[in-house]
């Protein structure tokens, strides 16, 4: 009976190894698209993708974290484009991944760094009537993020993207987004993510802005 006990024992610690492995291979390969998609619809496939796999490993919340950062990504190429009255249901999609990933990992700084940023997409749609519903929103959880993880960089960058783009005369400018960046990278020296997938995306982006003169 023992030896039996201690077979199933043993048999149930295997199935779950292979299980993680396969989980976490999964995500490594769907992680790495996230840099090289481009049009909308490559990052709404891959959103859904992420959303898959959260439906299927419902104890992970980066899933739901890959999910809503893809979509975010969708937004960023849809305002490259122009489109800015397509972002209110990239950033309701994004907000609903979002709150999934949160009821797995609440607190997460890296979940109010993008409500953060799903917020100013809201904002960009009517900049002039939605600044003072959606500007206090997105200092909240800035702020948040902050607290919960002072040394994030990818906080530090998007307040860099604040400045960089503030006109001078509303307390911004060019220069002050710039020092931002530069203090991003010096906190990629030395931020480690807890895991292999855990978020780690930011640095091209600081290098980018950096290399505009």
């Amino acid at each position: 009976m023992k030896k039996l006990i201690l077979g199933l024992i043993m048999l149930s610690i295997s199935f779950t190894a292979f299980a993680q492995t396969v989980y976490e291979k999964a995500m490594t390969e769907k992680v790495a698209k996230v840099e090289e998609q481009k049009s909308p619809e490559e990052f709404t496939a891959l959103a859904n993708d992420f959303d898959r796999i959260g439906t299927k490993e419902k104890a992970q919340w980066l899933p739901y974290y890959y999910a809503a950062f893809a979509t975010i990504q969708k937004g960023r190429s849809l305002m490259r484009s122009g489109k800015t009255a397509e972002l209110d249901p990239v950033a309701e999609q994004a907000e609903n991944y979002i709150e999934k990933a949160e009821a797995l990992s609440p607190n997460n700084a890296e979940l109010f760094i993008l409500k953060k940023m799903t917020s100013g997409f809201r904002m960009m749609v009517d900049p002039m009537s939605r600044y003072m519903q959606e500007s206090p929103i997105a200092q909240k959880a800035i702020a948040k993020a902050q607290e919960l993880d002072p040394n994030n960089p990818r906080i530090t960058i998007l307040l860099a993207e604040d400045a960089y783009f503030t006109p001078e005369q509303f307390g911004g400018s060019k220069a002050k987004g710039q020092e931002l960046f530069k203090k991003a990278l010096e906190q990629f020296k030395t931020y480690k993510p807890r895991t292999a997938l855990d978020p780690n995306w930011g640095k091209s982006e600081a290098e980018y802005f950096l290399s505009q003169k």
